[in-house]
Order: C-alpha cells, then sequence, then structure tokens
C-alpha cells in the first residue's frame, strides 16, 4: 500500500496505529486504492464546506418534471451498469412499458449485472394513501398491477428480481452502478409532473450514499414477489 501511493511504510503504520488522519491527497489515494470512498475509511475528515461541495460535484443536471427527461436516458444510463441495476417505484409504469429497457435488463442480468426492481404492494395502505394524494385514487393500485403483468417475461429470468415493499416513498429512485435518477415526489403532483435529479457519486459527496442506503432499507424490508 505505502509504495503504490508513494508514502514511507511507517506513515502509514502511523495512519493504522494512531488514528492519525493523512493529508487529503493521501486519504484520496488510498480510497482509491481500495477502491472505496474516503468517507468511510475518514468519516469525519472533511470540513461541512468540502462535503457540501463534494455533494454539489454529484449533481449531473436537475430536470422540472420527469417528461422532460430525454426519453433515451433511462435506457443509456441502464447500459452503463456493469454491477448493479435498481429501480424503487410504486408502479412506474412508464418504464416496464418501454421494450428497449426490458431488453437492457435481461442482457445486463445475462452478463452478471445484478437487476433489483422494487414495486409498490398494490395492496397496502401507503399505495391507497399515494393514489388518494395524487388524485388518481385506485388508479394507482392498478398501475401497479399493470406493470406486473408487462414485467411478467423477466420475472424468470435469472438474475432480476422482483420484490413488493409496502413504504412510504418519498423519491422514486433509478440506478445503474454510481449514477442515480432521483424522482422527487410532491403532495398533490404525479410523478411525472415532479422534478428528476441526475446524480453521479464522487468521493466525498453525501447524497448519492444517502439514496442508495435508502434503496437497501426499502429492499431489505420488501417481499419477494410470489
Amino acid at each position: 500500500m505505502a509504495g503504490s501511493i508513494d508514502v514511507d511504510p511507517k506513515t502509514v503504520e502511523r495512519w493504522v496505529t494512531t488514528g492519525r488522519t493523512p493529508y487529503r491527497r493521501h486519504r484520496y489515494a488510498v480510497a482509491a486504492r481500495l477502491g472505496v470512498d474516503e468517507t468511510y475509511l475518514w468519516p469525519d475528515a472533511l470540513t461541512p464546506d468540502q462535503v457540501a461541495g463534494a455533494s454539489e460535484s454529484e449533481i449531473i443536471t436537475i430536470y422540472p418534471h420527469r417528461w422532460s427527461v430525454p426519453s433515451d436516458l433511462w435506457r443509456r444510463m441502464f447500459e452503463t451498469a456493469e454491477e448493479e441495476i435498481g429501480v424503487l417505484v410504486y408502479s412506474g409504469l412508464f418504464l416496464s412499458e418501454d421494450a428497449g429497457t426490458h431488453r437492457v435488463f435481461r442482457a445486463k442480468a445475462e452478463a452478471g449485472v445484478r437487476v433489483r426492481i422494487l414495486l409498490g404492494d398494490p395492496e397496502s395502505p401507503a399505495v391507497a394513501q399515494r393514489g388518494a394524494d395524487e388524485g388518481v385514487d385506485d388508479a394507482m393500485a392498478a398501475k401497479i398491477r399493470n406493470a406486473l403483468v408487462m414485467y411478467r417475461p423477466l420475472r424468470g429470468v435469472d438474475g432480476i428480481d422482483f420484490r413488493l415493499h409496502d413504504t412510504i416513498l418519498y423519491n422514486s429512485i433509478y440506478r445503474a452502478d454510481d449514477q442515480v435518477l432521483v424522482n422527487t415526489h410532491i403532495y398533490g403532483f404525479t410523478a411525472a409532473q415532479a422534478p428528476v435529479i441526475h446524480l453521479r457519486k464522487v468521493a466525498g459527496g453525501g447524497m448519492v450514499n444517502n439514496y442508495l442506503e435508502s434503496f437497501e432499507r426499502v429492499w431489505d424490508r420488501a417481499r419477494e414477489l410470489e
């Protein structure tokens, strides 16, 4: 390790044995060498301004509405995935209807990428409440059932897993490795009318990690689709 980041081995030993925080350039080098975030190794090393600056760098662009996102962006983002694809929605009907996205999911799963899709449980109180909040009532549950039908060709593909969740969903999350599209939810508006934030994980940033952790929490408590 010391040789690969051009420091004396005794310096690395002091980092480990005394808890001394390395200089920032060395923190970046070690984190890159180990393939982890700097904040994972030294969570208290960054100042609030540095964290804010890194988090701002995670923002690629912001779209005022989901319908204003370029139609091919979703597919192109998923095509970049080499390890992980994740979808957390209530229905995400627009995505389930896209045959091109289906082909990407299938091809990626066959290439060894983990594909996980979380849909809302159409029988859950959370889905009923979201339907009422958006003014669509039972149409929300109906859209989920439609999405389940549209996804049927993928439900038997190795590497593609589906679960149903009953959480209150504050954001829909679409993940391809370290890139994330976050569709915010606004009371009284459908998801298509709400903004979408396109993010990419960078060292020291905190936004993408929070969304990815939220995805994992929902996944852990969701039930497998029968």
